[in-house]
């Protein structure tokens, strides 16, 4: 019995220390294994110059713009215009039929002759004492009023002329030949085009940061240019109550009238340019509640005594963003060489393979392929 209890525990002793040797050697040999390199894109940091801008949504306006109406009831007579066309100041539009006030103009100016012969004549008559002062003072009186008679006809007949009162653009023509129209009636919308108005409105802790004669720039969609430019001419007066908002207005040429007033605008106001900014693709950024972070990449010496790339965590302080990129107020120096995709698989002191064949999107202002 005591013999076959001495070899269960030597058997028992002997299998327990073989395990122990063949855990030993996976520890050993388990230190021994390094993970392969994480393949990463990389971006170098330099300083760069931004241009900040101030960023807002407006619309376009006319310089001068009204819908024409006549303040006179009447038929139309006559459309002296094409629905789209240019016109200058002073062109006739439309006319209302005005057969009858010229009747009437034509009666005054006959009774304006008789007047003035019939004053004429007491005049020569006064001189020769034929006739008393207050039969000429009679006379010049009848005068003066047919003058005034005539020149209300007169004005009369031109109200029923409807001219541009500027240089502009006509739309679409509310009227035909032959329509009565009441006064006040819409006829026909009248746009001066060039140059034009972009109106926006901005927050009051940004009105420090503008001032007449600021440069703009502004988007408009629909349109293939990029940018049209301008400057600001004006700024209101007051703020609004409501909103905070207080309204500036810019000014743009527009020549060639590809901009119409009632147009949605993307307006950026440029802002001085920031020399020396550091900024790095806003793929690159870790982002955390206790701080944002990136991997910089190292060189160090491997196991092997060769050399090798791993990353170090670096806490960053983040400024403005601009497109794709976002600028770094601390935390990272000129020069560096941060990890800008592959961010989440990665961890302090992990080696790293760099492939920067394909980089992910880093521009200041990014146009997606499909817009």
């Amino acid at each position: 019995m005591l013999l076959m209890l001495f070899l269960a525990s030597a058997i028992i002793v002997g299998i327990g220390y073989w395990k122990y040797i063949q855990v030993q050697k996976a520890i050993a040999a388990g230190g021994k294994f390094a993970p392969p390199p994480t393949t990463v894109t990389t971006v170098v940091v330099k300083a760069q110059t931004w241009q900040p801008v101030l960023s807002a949504v407006g619309s376009l306006k006319a310089v001068n713009g009204v819908t024409l109406s006549t303040d006179l009831a009447g038929i139309v007579s006559e459309i002296a215009f094409e629905s789209g066309s240019a016109v200058k100041k002073g062109d006739l539009l439309v006319k209302l039929d005005t057969q009858q006030e010229e009747a009437q103009l034509r009666s005054a100016e006959v009774r304006l002759s008789f007047a003035k012969t019939d004053f004429e004549r007491k005049s020569d008559l006064i001189t020769k004492k034929a006739i008393s002062e207050s039969d000429l003072d009679t006379a010049q009186s009848q005068l003066k009023q047919m003058q005034a008679s005539v020149e209300e006809m007169k004005a009369l007949v031109a109200r029923k002329r409807l001219t541009a009162p500027f240089d502009g653009l006509v739309g679409i023509r509310q009227i035909s030949l032959g329509q009565f129209v009441n006064p006040g009636a819409a006829i026909v919308p009248l746009q001066s085009l060039d140059p034009i108005f972009v109106e926006f409105s901005v927050p009051q802790q940004n009105f420090s940061a503008l001032a007449v004669g600021k440069k703009l720039q502004f988007a408009v969609n629909g349109l293939a240019e990029a940018k049209f430019e301008g400057e600001i001419t004006a700024i209101d007066s007051l703020v609004d109550p409501n909103t905070r908002n207080i309204l500036i207005q810019g000014t743009v040429k527009n020549a060639d009238h590809k901009l119409r007033p009632g147009m949605f605008a993307e307006v950026e106001v440029l802002l001085p340019e920031s020399a020396g900014v550091l900024a790095i693709p806003s793929t690159s950024i870790s982002y955390a509640p206790y701080g944002d972070s990136v991997f910089v990449v190292r060189e160090k010496n491997g196991p092997d005594g060769q050399a090798m790339k791993i990353v170090e965590q670096q806490t960053i302080q983040l400024g403005a963003k601009r497109g794709d990129q976002v600028s770094v107020i601390s935390g990272l120096k000129d020069g560096d060489e941060v990890v800008s995709s592959g961010v989440f698989k990665l961890r302090p002191g992990a080696p790293v393979k760099v492939d920067n064949s394909l980089q992910p999107g880093n521009e200041a202002h990014p146009k997606p392929s499909n817009s």
